[in-house]
């Protein structure tokens, strides 16, 4: 049996000291705990537990769980979204971590204007250059933003990026550098809404941290080992 409470424990200490060694609080990073492929149970023990916020990547998984478990936590959209599925995903989520094109920003803005409700989005930046990886280029985000700041029905909270697939440290922490740089000119843009730099998984978020997330996305830390499709 995986131990939620204990493995909740365990990240939180760790997020105390990476925060510390960079200078920072622990308070000001949030964990969401990504529960793709976990069952309800186990969202509802990790909330039990202090997590406030959680993750899913695919709406036709997330939908049962949310209309099951309801507001019991601030539901966050970590996966790709696909224009087709925009209206159910701003009834039901809190955050949409994966703005990754104009294309997308203007169809939640169009979705979300009957309901008069501004969407809570983070753009997604291709941070490695990796052709495998959906979000903007480095080159293009700061264009993206001035875009998409103007569109009224999205509030735009700031950046989302995905590490590289690798063991190479400094790599990885080239990306979270990178990405954290134009988060700064991001906020030149915005404003201070401008606020979350949502970086790091189970195995970088140490060094995300450390290059200033705000924001860590935890799944097998938390729940361990995903069942199989």
């Amino acid at each position: 049996m995986i131990n939620i409470e204990a493995n909740i424990k365990i990240i939180k200490e760790k997020i105390k000291i990476a925060a510390e060694k960079s200078g920072r609080k622990s308070d000001e990073i949030t964990l969401v705990a990504i529960s793709k492929r976990f069952p309800a149970e186990f969202i509802k023990a990790a909330v039990e537990h202090g997590i406030t916020d959680i993750g899913e990547s695919r709406l036709q998984e997330a939908g049962p769980k949310i209309d099951e478990l309801g507001n019991i936590a601030r539901w966050h959209l970590i996966g790709h979204l696909q224009t087709n599925k925009v209206k159910r995903v701003i009834s039901l989520f809190d955050l949409i971590h994966s703005l990754d094109s104009l294309k997308l920003a203007s169809e939640i803005s169009r979705r979300a204007e009957p309901l008069d409700k501004k969407i809570n989005c983070l753009i997604e930046v291709n941070s490695s250059w990796e052709d495998s990886k959906h979000g903007f280029n480095p080159d293009k985000v700061l264009e993206a933003i001035k875009i998409i700041k103007d569109f009224k029905f999205i509030d735009l909270c700031g950046l989302m990026t995905i590490g590289p697939n690798t063991n190479d440290s400094k790599s990885i922490r080239s990306a979270f550098v990178l990405t954290r740089k134009l988060f700064i000119e991001g906020q030149k843009i915005v404003g201070d809404s401008f606020s979350i730099l949502s970086m790091g998984m189970s195995s970088d978020y140490e060094l995300a941290i450390e290059e200033g997330s705000t924001m860590i996305r935890i799944g097998t830390g938390i729940f361990g080992d995903r069942p199989p499709l």
